[in-house]
């Protein structure tokens, strides 16, 4: 059941206001790399894992939220 609700909406909502809240804390550049570095490697180590294959959206999010914010970051 908590998969079905991790695949939807809430899979980009949480780690959305994970990085919401990281952004209020002025990271350098080189630590919002380093998330969105680990966050794609967790990701593609939850892929072949038989039970946190369901949950695989959580860290792609976070690398995908924590890149925009890199990009946003980078315009300023």
């Amino acid at each position: 059941m908590l998969s079905r609700a991790l695949g939807s909406g809430w899979g980009v909502l949480l780690p959305g206001a994970m990085i919401a809240g990281l952004a209020y804390t002025d990271l350098s550049l080189m630590v919002w790399k380093v998330i969105i570095v680990s966050g794609l490697l967790i990701s593609s180590a939850m892929i072949w894992h038989k039970q946190l294959r369901h949950f695989v959206l959580l860290p792609s999010c976070v690398a995908f939220v924590a890149g925009m914010w890199v990009i946003a970051m980078s315009l300023k």
